[in-house]
């Protein structure tokens, strides 16, 4: 049986970080403002690192697959082919470039670009879970 209390904790923790982000006052001290941008991004990490895990599991236990690689995107690869996700493939291999890319760097480009990504991909993050788990998204 697939666990999915981790992934669906993260990507909840995720939700709430980035509806802070979004809601943040700009008058704010500029270190605050980079404490709440760097801490979503340290839940995206974590959301997405949970996330793939969980989909290899899915496509191992749920689907059959015997042969799953143990790296985030063959796997994405073969979600998007067991039409796991509503969105393209090339929409999540650019999450997984974001993760990459922030893996050691949370200002500057790459993290600008990441935060651009974060409100599609709790969106599409929320697909999945809903489609591999049964449950609506409380």
């Amino acid at each position: 049986m697939i666990e999915y209390d981790k992934f669906k904790k993260s990507l909840k923790h995720l939700e709430l970080q980035f509806e802070n982000y979004k809601g943040l006052d700009t008058t704010q001290p500029e270190l605050i403002q980079e404490a709440v941008s760097e801490s979503v991004i340290q839940r995206f990490e974590i959301c997405y690192d949970c996330m793939w895990k969980v989909l290899k599991r899915y496509l191992q236990e749920e689907l059959g697959i015997p042969e799953v690689p143990n790296s985030p995107k063959p796997i994405i690869r073969l979600g998007y082919e067991n039409d796991l996700f509503a969105s393209t493939l090339e929409q999540w291999i650019s999450y997984a470039d974001a993760r990459i890319g922030t893996s050691h760097d949370y200002s500057g480009e790459k993290a600008e670009d990441a935060l651009g990504l974060m409100g599609d991909f709790i969106d599409d993050a929320i697909g999945l879970y809903q489609t591999m788990s049964g449950e609506t998204w409380e």
